[in-house]
């Protein structure tokens, strides 16, 4: 792999941990240096960086805050 392939992977740690936890990347980047920008694209969903993805977590703590809320007016003492 080139050296300046790696540093940029060594100063993201989250890229460095993907490339950890899949190895297979390893010969990819050695061979083709420009898959960099698909590894990249692939850690981002891995982690679930991508943009559906963080709309459905943020929807889903909206969803938990709104039952929260539904359930303290049920206890609520009238």
């Amino acid at each position: 792999m080139r050296s300046e392939v790696y540093q940029h992977i060594r100063n993201q740690p989250e890229l460095h941990r993907f490339l950890r936890y899949n190895p297979r990347w390893y010969r990819i980047l050695s061979r083709n240096p420009f898959a960099l920008q698909q590894m990249e694209r692939e850690a981002k969903v891995f982690y679930g960086k991508t943009f559906p993805q963080r709309m459905d977590r943020l929807q889903n703590n909206m969803n938990l805050a709104m039952m929260m809320l539904e359930m303290m007016r049920q206890f609520k003492p009238n």
